[in-house]
């Protein structure tokens, strides 16, 4: 195994600056665009690539100036694409890169309006409905999902959303060992694919119901102070974070990078974007985790 850079294969610094992410997930769900982020923040991109190929792609940019971050967007039709790729991603880490699987998602709705808008058929619809294809996909691509190391639910993102959130997520400093996202949305546009752990705030009193405050949301401090100044809210925030903490050092000792805490009330507007924001004010972060809030479902109407 050759060294690169003065940088030993395998070492702690090695494995920082050696990344390689393996881009998958539905089709209509937004693997092009979270290329794009990529490539434009300086990844070295291939799209549409045969998990076979993977390994035999590294060997073609193993130069004097090799790229130490390198994306391949994987096809999902490849056959036998869990095990070729489960090999690929073992392959990889022996040579000293640190792979990662990001599967990109969104709800069958939300794939049948964006294939509907753009006219196009799905790749495996073949003389069926379009909705049989996304059946097919999602079929051929559960046990992947099931492996990756960062799911993201692109169903209720417009493109700069899903952008800044791919950014986020792997951009972001690799000092850092945990990245810990807390969302908020609302359960009428559903509930996040990519969440770890679901709070449900709908039993709150709804501010929406309150003339005075509907036109504000979570951020505001009238709608802050009502919420979180609710009976049992404060015990309910106190035993959350306990539990945050408890996950969070799981997590860590799991050598798990990302946790999507998703706290939902109807709309998303209100009580969850209150919550959620307190939460991060109220949980100190270990070193090596990172807590921001994240807000999906804030402008909508």
């Amino acid at each position: 195994m050759s060294q690169v850079d003065g940088a030993v294969p395998g070492s702690a610094e090695d494995a920082e600056t050696r990344e390689f992410v393996l881009l998958t997930g539905m089709s209509g769900a937004g693997r092009t665009t979270a290329a794009d982020v990529l490539e434009d923040r300086g990844w070295y991109v291939v799209d549409n690539l045969p998990p076979q190929m993977l390994v035999p792609l590294l060997e073609l940019v193993r130069t004097r100036d090799e790229p130490r971050r390198v994306a391949a967007v994987v096809d999902v039709r490849s056959r036998d694409l869990g095990t070729d790729l489960q090999e690929a991603v073992e392959e990889l880490a022996r040579a000293g890169w640190h792979p990662r699987i990001v599967f990109v998602d969104a709800t069958d709705e939300a794939l049948v309006r964006r294939f509907e808008s753009v006219r196009r058929p799905h790749p495996l619809q073949g003389d069926g409905l379009l909705l049989d294809g996304i059946t097919r996909e999602r079929r051929l691509l559960g046990d992947i999902r099931s492996r990756a190391d960062i799911v993201v639910d692109t169903t209720g993102y417009n493109v700069h959303q899903l952008s800044a959130r791919v950014d986020e997520l792997l951009n972001a400093d690799n000092r850092i060992q945990l990245h810990v996202a807390v969302m908020s949305f609302g359960f009428k546009y559903g509930i996040p694919l990519d969440a770890d752990i679901v709070l449900d705030l709908r039993f709150l009193p709804n501010p929406y119901w309150d003339p005075e405050l509907r036109p504000f949301n979570g951020r505001d401090p009238q709608v802050r102070d009502f919420v979180l100044q609710q009976p049992g809210a404060d015990e309910y925030l106190d035993a959350v974070v306990r539990m945050l903490r408890i996950a969070m050092q799981g997590y860590l000792r799991e050598g798990r990078r990302h946790l999507t805490v998703a706290v939902g009330c109807t709309g998303g507007k209100h009580r969850s974007v209150a919550v959620a924001e307190e939460l991060v004010r109220r949980i100190e972060a270990p070193d090596g985790v990172q807590i921001a809030p994240f807000h999906r479902d804030l402008g909508r109407e």
